[in-house]
């Protein structure tokens, strides 16, 4: 079972979930259904991935009840604004084929558009209505969460950035910790590139009898960070969710930390990034 942790609104979310960005409807069917079958029970999507209905059959084929699964959405770029907004949800949860939400997410920040905070005044009062159990962002910077905090007594739940020992993000977390807003990490595993290729993971790995990718997870939630890695296939599923045995040493954590280079594996800069 995949342990929670308590978002400042006190809604219980499972401390690593599954990625869904990239494959269409019927493959995103088959992982979300192999995926809860195996134990996962966070799903994350978002209307620009075009999966959403592909996430809402898998749901449905894998016969778990629906309050058992905490699935969370995105707003994307080109329906932020305060009516558009709201009208973006319900054609995700039509999409999707569900009544609510657990999470439901800004994107992108997209300052040149400057509609976030016109986004996220529609999402509070949202809340109030019975479609969303949490709101939050993603890809915001602590200038933009600023923004937010002068505008809106309603504090993010979630904040979703691209994490991993390539970008650790150290100074965006504390300022999320700060706030009482929970990290979620995108991209964990830095799109399965050379970081898990990397000795210093394999010899760390070699000591706990785990892979690279399992070192790099475990990195991640005993952080208190949520990562939701992808995959296709039922066997690293499976080794994905297998990180709640054992423990990195504050040794292997500064090792870990050697990793940093600072780089985005996409190279999507929040401040000028735009999704549509």
């Amino acid at each position: 079972m995949v342990p929670t942790v308590t978002l400042n609104n006190g809604v219980e979310m499972p401390r690593l979930g599954l990625g869904t960005a990239g494959p269409g409807d019927e493959e995103t069917r088959r992982r979300v259904r192999e995926a809860l079958s195996l134990g996962y029970r966070l799903v994350d999507t978002a209307a620009r991935y075009g999966n959403e209905v592909g996430v809402g059959q898998g749901i449905a084929d894998s016969g778990i009840s629906r309050e058992d699964v905490f699935v969370g959405t995105k707003l994307r770029g080109s329906d932020q604004g305060y009516d558009s907004t709201r009208t973006a949800l319900d054609a995700s949860l039509n999409r999707l084929g569900l009544d609510y939400v657990d999470l439901y997410l800004i994107h992108w920040p997209l300052p040149r558009l400057d509609q976030y905070a016109e986004s996220w005044r529609a999402m509070a009062e949202m809340l109030a209505d019975g479609k969303i159990r949490a709101i939050g962002v993603s890809n915001f910077l602590p200038e933009h969460l600023d923004r937010l905090a002068a505008t809106s007594s309603v504090v993010p739940a979630v904040n979703q950035i691209e994490l991993h020992p390539r970008l650790p993000q150290r100074e965006q977390r504390a300022d999320d910790d700060r706030r009482g807003i929970v990290t979620q990490s995108w991209s964990p595993l830095a799109k399965a590139g050379d970081v898990i290729n990397d000795p210093v993971l394999s010899s760390i790995g070699s000591r706990y009898g785990k892979t690279p990718v399992q070192v790099i997870l475990r990195w991640h939630v005993q952080q208190g960070l949520v990562p939701i890695p992808k995959s296709g296939n039922a066997d690293r599923l499976r080794q994905n969710l297998e990180v709640f045995d054992f423990e990195l040493t504050g040794d292997d954590l500064a090792q870990i930390a050697t990793l940093d280079s600072g780089t985005r594996v996409g190279g999507q800069d929040p401040r000028t990034h735009e999704e549509f």
